[in-house]
């Protein structure tokens, strides 16, 4: 698929839209299940999301990997996983999001680590994913510090998130190499928490790259190091209950403190997790928001912003399901995309029939670039939100999911968005554009 809209391009976009399989239905209470079910209807083409740059709007495989983490973590909308699986595996997808269309020069270490990480989550072989072997490309970029880098006429966009998306995601693989883990727990800063940058002097603590550093430390069997950050991020912890990233916002956001929340929880500090969870509770839009948002995450309680809020809502999932990247999976998870309960019927009654619902919109998010590639952190919203509106609690008090679950040295992403980890490649793409590329 061209990557510039064309005329022809939207056409087949259209009809690719109107040919797309109906999704099943059904509501619950459940936070994490209502949160998936609308992150499934954000789908373009029911298969991937897309960033706006300059008024061209480019597939963003990053945030779509993102979105896929965040349905594993509330069990639903398997067949979305499976779409999602099928489009960034095609040859035109996948090299454009690892190499940028150019694999004799540009290779990618967060790409590389988020789709990797991505195949293990969706059940399929990291190492023969689409006919390419990830875990190899991955591990060719490792210097010999241990640290994951890119090869590239750019810029090295790798960092903290790169690091922690690479041992997460070769010890899913087989085994995360001892220097790749030993270069990540070295980094950390003299107070516990760990750098975006890393060897950057001074060495500044940051709460997403420390969540994930976290995660990645207690998958490759490394509690002792990763203790040091918990406590650090116990200590950042606003009274809200919310942390804060570069933002700077005093009562926190909800890409923070969902993946800060996962961390917690994955770390045994229960406390501290279920206090970020009841602030991330309080960012969802239930029953008396407008239908269409109900289910989805606001980025903080400034109010409901439709730019940020398909990014918010991928990682504050991470948060509320409480399951870490080492453990995520949507093998055997119930397809289609539920609504939010609004009758106030228990979840799991099987009370509730099913309704159709499309199964992918057109693009409902009007997401910026950004300089900085999606490798890093995400948690500032675009300058001029869309909509606003009042968040409000999803009704009913609906349970959490799987909150409390323990799950051991277990740990995920996806996504940040993920966050978090793998490169939307923004400040590469202009420069391409501006020597005559053909985006």
């Amino acid at each position: 698929m061209p990557l510039r809209r064309t005329a022809a391009a939207v056409a087949v976009a259209l009809a690719a839209l109107a040919a797309a399989p109906a999704a099943q239905a059904w509501s619950t209470e459940d936070r994490a299940g209502t949160a998936g079910g609308w992150l499934t209807r954000q789908l373009v083409g029911g298969d991937h999301l897309e960033i706006v740059f300059d008024g061209v709007a480019y597939p963003d495989q990053g945030l779509t990997l993102d979105l896929g983490f965040a349905l594993a973590a509330a069990d639903v909308a398997r067949d979305g996983v499976e779409r999602i699986g099928a489009w960034v595996s095609r040859p035109e997808v996948m090299a454009n999001y690892l190499h940028f269309d150019a694999p004799e020069r540009e290779s990618y270490a967060g790409a590389h680590a988020k789709l990797a990480l991505f195949a293990s989550v969706s059940g399929a072989d990291p190492a023969d994913f689409g006919g390419v072997d990830l875990v190899a490309g991955l591990t060719a970029l490792k210097a010999p510090s241990g640290r994951f880098t890119d090869r590239t006429a750019y810029q090295d966009y790798s960092n903290g998130f790169t690091q922690a998306f690479a041992v997460l995601a070769l010890d899913r693989a087989g085994g995360a190499p001892r220097d790749a883990v030993d270069f990540l727990a070295g980094g950390r800063c003299p107070d516990g928490g760990y750098p975006l940058v890393p060897a950057a002097t001074p060495c500044t603590p940051h709460v997403d790259a420390t969540a994930m550093a976290v995660q990645a430390l207690l998958a490759a069997d490394r509690p002792d190091d990763a203790a040091p950050g918990l406590t650090w991020l116990e200590r950042r912890q606003a009274d809200s209950g919310g942390f804060a990233g570069e933002d700077g916002s005093a009562e926190g956001n909800a890409n923070s403190t969902g993946l800060a929340a996962q961390a917690l929880r994955m770390g045994g500090r229960t406390g501290a997790a279920d206090k970020a969870v009841a602030f991330l509770e309080s960012l969802q839009v239930g029953c008396s928001g407008p239908e269409a948002d109900r289910g989805a995450f606001a980025f903080d309680r400034t109010g409901f912003a439709t730019g940020s809020a398909t990014r918010a809502t991928t990682q504050a999932v991470l948060g509320v399901a409480g399951v870490g990247y080492a453990a995520l999976s949507s093998v055997g998870d119930r397809t289609g995309a539920p609504v939010v309960d609004c009758a106030g019927t228990p979840p799991g009654s099987g009370t509730t029939t099913p309704t159709t619902t499309g199964a992918a919109t057109t693009a409902t998010t009007t997401t910026t670039a950004s300089s900085t590639p999606d490798a890093t952190t995400t948690d500032a919203p675009p300058a001029t939100p869309t909509t606003t509106t009042e968040v409000v609690a999803v009704g009913g008090g609906g349970t959490l999911a799987r909150t409390g679950v323990a799950v051991g040295p277990a740990l995920w992403l996806g996504s940040l968005l993920v966050v978090g980890g793998a490169l939307v490649l923004a400040l590469a793409r202009e420069r391409h554009v501006a020597r005559g590329g053909r985006r």
